[in-house]
């Protein structure tokens, strides 16, 4: 039966990234190939420039031969480009398409955490707790103001009475000023001018005698 129909391969399956890489394998020989017959062209085509006669032909067929050559290996290569190019298209859909998975996966669990969380809280007590704030609130502000509320003067105290006493002290304030002005004219403290007599702890003023004895 095996040999009718074959065994089942047990080989694992390639994956996109491994045909990118053997694709882009193919593509590198195939340069190294073209690299080759564009060196073997360039020397056909130089003595193809610098000589005449008959062998120019046969050379010109070999020149001809190697650039059918290139052409076939540049077609082959520009297939496996574009092989190359839409595998690693469909790898960046599949990479969007498993960011977009999780990203959804995430979305909802988010959600369902969030319903959770959310269907916990109970909206009454959270209106009453800002009702309650908001009368503590307005309590504060009447603290506030009644804190810094000014003090009018009592009704017992008579403005009249309080002027005249205002004005009394600027009397006296002139007063003074005008004392210690003729003091500094006079040239003499107050102090010194009331009596010229010796100091009264003397009980007795002394002798002119002793006194003129004591000068000599």
């Amino acid at each position: 039966m095996n040999r009718l129909f074959g065994a089942k391969s047990t080989a694992p399956k390639p994956t996109l990234n491994s045909a990118i890489g053997n694709v882009d394998e193919r593509i590198k020989s195939i340069d190294v190939k073209l690299t080759a017959l564009n060196a073997e062209l360039a020397v056909y085509q130089k003595r193809l420039n610098s000589g005449s006669g008959q062998g120019q032909q046969a050379l010109r067929q070999k020149a001809l031969k190697v650039l059918q050559q290139r052409k076939m290996y540049e077609g082959q290569r520009d297939q496996l480009w574009q092989q190359s190019w839409n595998m690693e298209q469909a790898g960046m859909m599949q990479d969007n398409l498993k960011n977009t998975m999780i990203t959804v996966d995430a979305m909802k669990t988010t959600t369902k955490e969030l319903k959770k969380q959310y269907g916990k809280i109970n909206i009454d007590k959270m209106e009453k707790v800002q009702d309650e704030l908001a009368d503590i609130m307005e309590l504060a502000n009447e603290m506030q103001e009644g804190m810094s509320r000014s003090y009018d003067i009592p009704e017992d105290v008579d403005e009249a009475e309080l002027n005249e006493e205002l004005d009394n002290i600027a009397r006296e304030e002139q007063e003074k000023v005008k004392e210690d002005s003729r003091e500094s004219a006079g040239g003499v403290p107050a102090f010194m001018m009331e009596s010229s007599g010796p100091p009264q702890f003397i009980d007795e003023p002394p002798e002119s005698s002793k006194v003129k004895e004591a000068a000599g």
